[in-house]
């Protein structure tokens, strides 16, 4: 079977979400990182076989397009969550209680520190530093802070980011 029907007929994403975003950049080859961008910000990973239906839309070497998606840290080829959770490990954090949240986020959503849930609600992350330190234990959510944290603490900060569903 050719390359490009056994691609069409393997996508996980939608095909038609894949023309749209590669139509917005007028499917030029320079414009591939951008391209990885909003794919991946529309899965919140970068599925293997979108790699490859970019690759061969955008008339480029397959291993081309697989090098820029594993170069740059800001993409990802594991799925992940709805929301990330990022515990902060500095030095400040940990002396008051990170390694604690780490534990507590691990056994509470059954994944290690950079896994993701099974049902993809949640991606759990450490971090060195947030510089943020008069915070700490500090963890962000989606981008918002969440200073003093403790166990006790973390249903609440659960409960608000899923909706009741923990």
């Amino acid at each position: 079977m050719p390359a490009a029907q056994a691609t069409q007929r393997e996508l996980r994403i939608e095909q038609a979400a894949l023309e749209v975003i590669l139509n917005r950049y007028g499917r030029d080859r320079s414009q591939v990182i951008s391209v990885l961008q909003d794919i991946q910000e529309e899965e919140r990973y970068l599925p293997e076989d979108a790699l490859s239906y970019v690759a061969h839309a955008l008339d480029m070497p397959r291993s081309q397009v697989y090098s820029l998606a594993t170069f740059y840290r800001a993409f990802t080829l594991e799925p992940r969550g709805e929301h990330t959770i990022v515990v902060c490990t500095g030095t400040a954090c940990h002396v008051r209680g990170a390694p604690r949240l780490v534990d507590e986020l691990t056994r509470r959503l059954a994944v290690a520190p950079g896994g993701t849930t099974a049902d993809r609600r949640f991606t759990l992350e450490t971090v060195n530093c947030l510089g943020a330190c008069a915070l700490g234990p500090l963890v962000v959510v989606d981008g918002n802070y969440h200073g003093q944290m403790s166990p006790n603490k973390l249903d609440a900060l659960l409960e608000q980011y899923s909706g009741g569903r923990t």
